[in-house]
């Protein structure tokens, strides 16, 4: 068996799992929906492994996420769906298509295009597959479950793609400002609607990420460079606090914004 190519031998050791007298019972149990919250695990641990810059934990990660795909396409091929080489002539048919000014190269000139222009041609090719598969509005084929934060990038995005967007970055952050406002008009409400409440905060949250987009910014990288450092800091704090012979929970709000301070402090005068 290890004589086999890599790709080779990992299709056989997938259909040797699925086998359904001796494969594992684990795996032969396993269905499409089963499997998926497992690629979204894998997805996140490459993406993590790409942060941390730990590129031998980055080659194991990818390795679990190809395997995700093994595992999708052996299933399609039970069920005379698909398997792994119709996954790869259909990613290679659309990048070919995608990518005209590379492969067709008697109509166009790639050397005079701007990876903006690519964008953009990019962005026509998926508005034409959309209409090819009747799906008219701009919206169509945003999966449902992406992170709320990147779903809103991709709507705002999509919307912007057919003029549905401002131009300038002002009415942007007025926008913003306003459902600020309306945040806290609903909250300061006698007696709180905490169904409009929530309603208006996701609406401010939605403001925020057309805010970030505008900015050039994906605000789901944002949030999470955001989670790190106030992770970083907060385990700074607990060894100030618990340096100073106090347990979190005995420490002041006081003395916890004066340790805040102080690592804040630390981080600016070691960037300098």
């Amino acid at each position: 068996m290890t004589s086999l190519p890599p790709l080779q031998r990992l299709l056989s050791i997938m259909k040797t799992l699925r086998d359904p007298v001796a494969g594992c019972p684990w795996d032969k149990e396993q269905t499409f929906a089963t499997i998926a919250p497992y690629t979204l695990e894998e997805t996140y641990e490459v993406l993590d492994a790409i942060e941390r810059q730990d590129f031998a934990d980055l080659r194991d990660e990818l390795g679990d996420l190809l395997f995700q795909v093994v595992f999708y396409a052996q299933m399609g091929s039970e069920q005379g769906l698909f398997d792994f080489d119709d996954i790869c002539t259909a990613i290679s048919d659309k990048l070919e298509r995608r990518h005209e000014h590379i492969f067709n190269v008697e109509n166009t000139t790639p050397a005079a295009l701007t990876s903006r222009d690519v964008l953009v041609n990019w962005e026509k090719g998926k508005t034409q597959e959309r209409a090819d598969k009747a799906l008219f509005s701009a919206l169509d084929d945003i999966p449902g479950n992406l992170p709320a934060l990147m779903k809103a990038h991709k709507i705002q995005k999509r919307c912007a793609n057919v003029g549905f967007d401002w131009t300038t970055l002002g009415p942007v952050l007025d926008k913003v400002y306003e459902e600020i406002d309306e945040v806290m008009f609903e909250a300061k409400q006698a007696v709180v609607d905490e169904e409009k409440l929530g309603e208006e905060i996701g609406d401010m949250l939605f403001a925020t990420v057309n805010l970030s987009r505008h900015l050039g910014h994906k605000a789901e990288g944002a949030l999470q460079a955001a989670n790190r450092k106030f992770e970083r800091r907060f385990r700074q704090v607990e060894q100030i606090i618990h340096h100073a012979g106090l347990k979190m929970e005995e420490a002041s709000l006081e003395q916890m914004e004066e340790a805040w301070q102080q690592v804040k402090q630390q981080e600016k005068s070691g960037a300098n």
